[in-house]
């Protein structure tokens, strides 16, 4: 291979390199969030988690995605809530609220206490 054609393949290569590198991006992680109260009542604890996360590192929009369950009224819709999210497969399922940590555990059995 002549020095011509060395250089104009390494600069090819290299001008696809991103392109590879961005079809093989990881999807962002999805954390479902199950809450016992509803979206009003349950504004300081939504932002004190979305705290925490930030505080590892984990930026909602950026580095995670949430999926929100509140509850409307009633405690009721809780386990459709919970078994919708195991069904999506997030890769954490956090419960706040003993109604909704027992809609979750029923929903699945790989939860962590």
């Amino acid at each position: 291979m002549k020095r011509r054609e060395f250089i104009t393949l390494l600069g090819g290569s290299a001008a696809a390199w991103p392109l590879a590198a961005q079809g093989q991006r990881q999807a962002v992680p999805v954390i479902g969030y199950l809450s016992s109260l509803t979206q009003v009542d349950s504004v300081h604890f939504d932002a004190a988690f979305r705290r925490g996360l930030s505080e590892m590192d984990y930026v909602e929009g950026q580095t995670v995605s949430i999926e929100y369950r509140w509850i409307t009224d009633r405690y009721s819709p809780l386990p459709a809530m919970a078994a919708d999210l195991v069904r999506r497969q997030v890769a954490m399922l956090s419960a706040f609220g003993p109604p909704a940590v027992l809609a979750a555990k029923a929903a699945t059995t790989t939860l962590w206490y």
